[in-house]
């Protein structure tokens, strides 16, 4: 199991994803797209680094809105694999 981030670690990696905020015990992010069709598109182009990871976002479809949020939950909140996550779907247009 991976290891929970101290509070101080959490606002390191926040500092480094600007899209990103602290919601509770997740990280969270919304991306608003031209409509629903490039919404989904950008939600299919999450599968494979997710899969790749092993590590699943939560998303919130709303017409051409994204959200997406990352906790470890067998952890119980964040770990260093939710920034990795985060980072790899920032990268993503």
């Amino acid at each position: 199991m991976a290891s929970l981030l101290s509070d101080r670690d959490i606002q390191t990696h926040l500092g480094q994803l600007s899209d990103w905020s602290l919601d509770g015990k997740t990280i969270t992010c919304t991306r608003t797209f031209k409509d629903f069709v490039a919404a989904i598109d950008f939600v299919n182009q999450l599968v494979e680094p997710a899969e790749a990871a092993g590590h699943h976002p939560d998303l919130q479809i709303s017409y051409n809105r994204v959200t997406i949020s990352l906790s470890t939950h067998d952890a119980g909140g964040l770990t260093e694999k939710d920034f990795a996550m985060a980072q790899k779907i920032s990268a993503l247009s």
